[in-house]
C-alpha cells in the first residue's frame, strides 16, 4: 500500500515537472517570436519614420540623429517585452539592466563623451550636413551627423569619421557658413618688370574671370620687396563653391597674360663661380 502511495506521488511530481517544463519552453518558443517580430516591426517603423522626416523637410543634420536615437529605445523596450514574456520581474530587469548601463558607461566614458559631443553638436549647429569643413587635421564635406561620430567626405572622395567629443571640444572651420569667401594669391615679377604695366594685366584677368565678385573692386596692390620680386597682393571674393574655380583660373592666365605683355615671373636662380 505504501508503495502503491509512492508511486502516485512520484506519477504526480513527473507530471508537474513536465507540466513546468513545457511552460518554460513555450515562453521561450513566444520570446523568441516576440522579439523577430517586434525587430521587423521596429525595422519598419523607423524606415517609415525616417521617411516622414525627409517628406517633412526637417533639417538633415538632426534627422540621423533622431533616427538612431529612436532605434535604439525601440530595442530596449522591445527587450522589456521579452523579459516580460519569460516571466521576469520588469522593474527587476530594468535595475539590471540599469546597473550593466552604468557599468558600461564607466567602461566606455569615450563613447558617453562622443555621445554629448553629437548633442552640443545638434543644439549649437556649428556645422550642418552639406557643409565643408576643417576639424581634427581633416578637411570635406559633412556627409552626416550620427549618435557617435560625424562623416565626412573628401574632396578626393576619401570617407572620414571624427568622433563627437573631441570634435565638439576641438577648433572647428566651416569654409561655408558665410556667402562668399576671400582667395588670398599673390604674384611675382620682376624688379626691371613695369608696376603699373602688371597691376593692369592682373585687373584685367580678374575681369574676365566668370566667378570673381566684383573684379574692379579687388585689391591689387603691392605687398612685399622680395629677394627676387615685387609681389602683387590679389584677393578676390567668391562664392565657396567657387574658390577653388577662381585659385586655378588665376593662376594659369596670370602667367600666360603676363608671357604676353613681357613681365617676367621671377624664380630662384644661383650664381657660380668657378675659381681656376
Amino acid at each position: 500500500m505504501n508503495g502503491f502511495l509512492f508511486l502516485i506521488d512520484f506519477d504526480i511530481m513527473t507530471f508537474l515537472q513536465g507540466e513546468s517544463f513545457l511552460s518554460a519552453l513555450k515562453s521561450f518558443a513566444l520570446a523568441i517570436i516576440v522579439w523577430i517580430v517586434g525587430s521587423m516591426v521596429i525595422g519598419r517603423a523607423v524606415k517609415l519614420i525616417a521617411a516622414a522626416m525627409q517628406k517633412s523637410k526637417m533639417d538633415e543634420s538632426l534627422r540621423p540623429f533622431l533616427v538612431s536615437m529612436l532605434s535604439v529605445l525601440l530595442k530596449i523596450l522591445l527587450l522589456l517585452a521579452v523579459a516580460s514574456t519569460l516571466g521576469m520581474e520588469v522593474t527587476s530587469f530594468v535595475a539590471i539592466l540599469s546597473a550593466a548601463a552604468f557599468a558600461v558607461g564607466m567602461a566606455l566614458q569615450g563613447g558617453l563623451s562622443n555621445f554629448a559631443g553629437g548633442v552640443m553638436i545638434l543644439l549649437f549647429k556649428p556645422f550642418k550636413v552639406g557643409d565643408i569643413i576643417s576639424a581634427q587635421g581633416f578637411t570635406g564635406g559633412v556627409k552626416e551627423i550620427q549618435i557617435f561620430n560625424t562623416i565626412l567626405l573628401t574632396p578626393d572622395n576619401k570617407t572620414i569619421i571624427i568622433p563627437n567629443g573631441p570634435l565638439s571640444n576641438g577648433a572647428i572651420e566651416n569654409l561655408t557658413m558665410q556667402d562668399t569667401r576671400r582667395v588670398d594669391m599673390t604674384f611675382g615679377i620682376g624688379y626691371g618688370d613695369d608696376i603699373n604695366k602688371a597691376r593692369q594685366v592682373i585687373q584685367e584677368v580678374l575681369a574676365a574671370c566668370p566667378h570673381v565678385i566684383d573684379p574692379e573692386k579687388t585689391d591689387v596692390f603691392v605687398s612685399e620687396l622680395g629677394d627676387s620680386s615685387v609681389n602683387f597682393a590679389v584677393r578676390p571674393w567668391t562664392k565657396p563653391a567657387h574658390w577653388w574655380d577662381v585659385y586655378f583660373y588665376m593662376h594659369e592666365n596670370i602667367k600666360k597674360e603676363f608671357d604676353k605683355n613681357n613681365v617676367g615671373i621671377p624664380y630662384p636662380t644661383m650664381d657660380v663661380n668657378v675659381l681656376k
